[in-house]
């Protein structure tokens, strides 16, 4: 009589031993991201941050989770795992300085079906950089296998960020008024939304994404599509220390219309005026291949602004300069004015590929 198969969690597709190999793996990544209040120690239950440490004295905590989305399955399908823990770390971190917020400490969650050790790292490893870049410690996370949630080499990640702002200098659109002027900071490119469509233009277009793009040569069309968001949190934080922003926000999904309105007071709207910026290269050519229409560009992508910041009139030329010695591309983009709250985008014929004048409201 045979003896009854012994089962253990490997056979049933879970390495424990591919799993303590990557956090034996990725410790000194997140060592690398120690900054004061946090060691950036992996390995407990949970991650520790001292306030006083960081020099908080009546601190308000900020709290930001995020995803990639869709962003992720083009990366996966092209092998390119360099860049999407930018990506997750910028979603989080640029919601945390819109409300005035220091990103301190990230958390990360990566889920796939089987573990590969090398995929895996190196999406820890661009974790790691965007912590560095955001300035705040990547002290925990969670690794989870799950055989038979995922197909073959894909994977899911989600980040978590804790942030702190002196309780004055909170950032909450009370300051805007009519008269401020909206100044719009440069993207990286698509940054992390819109690219439901963009995958759909690449399968109904037949997109070689290993080509040179038709806008740039120089680089491949996956490269443009992919480049990881912009943080723009270490140029925006002294400026909004020094009490010259009287709001910021962060273009994410429902682009210009959708995400400035989330930062005024009732009473108030945001005139933004597409002429004022050239549009990117890459939108241009995303515009044209879809025959989108400019008032749908104005809502789907950033449209080259991944960051706006309200400022009064008469600060408007000093922020832009030390915005722009920073390292910034800023440009002035419209006004704030009275009326129902909303954001109107308009733009002259020709301006993103249009036939005649155009303008797009979003009232919210």
């Amino acid at each position: 009589m045979n003896d009854p198969e012994s089962y253990t969690y490997a056979r049933a597709g879970v390495s424990i031993a591919a799993g303590n190999a990557l956090v034996k793996a990725i410790a000194p990544l997140a060592r690398s991201t120690a900054r004061p209040g946090a060691d950036a120690r992996l390995g407990g239950f949970g991650g520790f941050f001292d306030l006083k440490a960081a020099g908080y004295r009546d601190p308000l905590l900020v709290a930001a989770n995020d995803g990639v989305g869709t962003k992720l399955k083009l990366a996966i399908d092209h092998h390119r795992h360099d860049g999407v823990g930018i990506d997750l770390v910028a979603m989080c971190v640029n919601d945390l300085v819109v409300q005035g917020a220091e990103p301190l400490f990230f958390l990360d969650y990566f889920a796939t079906g089987r573990l590969e050790s090398g995929v895996a790292e190196r999406v820890v490893a661009s974790i790691a950089r965007g912590c560095i870049e955001a300035g705040c410690a990547l002290i925990g996370g969670e690794t989870a296998e799950m055989p038979g949630m995922y197909g073959e080499g894909d994977y899911d990640l989600a980040g978590f960020c804790v942030g702190a702002v002196e309780r004055e200098e909170a950032l909450t659109g009370n300051r805007v008024e009519a008269g401020d002027t909206i100044l719009g900071l440069e993207s990286s490119g698509v940054h992390s939304n819109g690219f439901s469509l963009v995958r759909r233009l690449a399968a109904d277009k037949g997109w070689r994404l290993d080509r040179p793009a038709l806008f740039d040569p120089d680089v491949l069309l996956v490269e443009a599509l992919l480049a990881p968001t912009r943080i723009y949190v270490k140029s925006l934080l002294p400026v909004v220390r020094a009490g010259r922003i009287h709001a910021l926000a962060h273009i994410t999904g429902g682009g210009l219309l959708e995400n400035v309105p989330r930062v005024l007071p009732e009473g108030l709207c945001a005139t933004i005026d597409a002429d004022l910026w050239a549009q990117p290269r890459l939108m241009a050519f995303l515009q044209a291949q879809g025959n989108i229409e400019p008032e749908e560009m104005a809502r789907t992508f950033n449209c080259g602004i991944g960051m706006v910041a309200i400022v009064a009139e008469a600060e408007a030329e000093s922020v832009t300069e030390a915005l722009s010695a920073a390292g910034e591309t800023v440009f002035r983009i419209g006004r704030v004015e009275a009326g129902e709250k909303g954001c109107t985008v308009v733009g002259s014929a020709e301006t993103w590929s249009a036939r005649a004048s155009w303008s797009a409201t979003h009232r919210g």
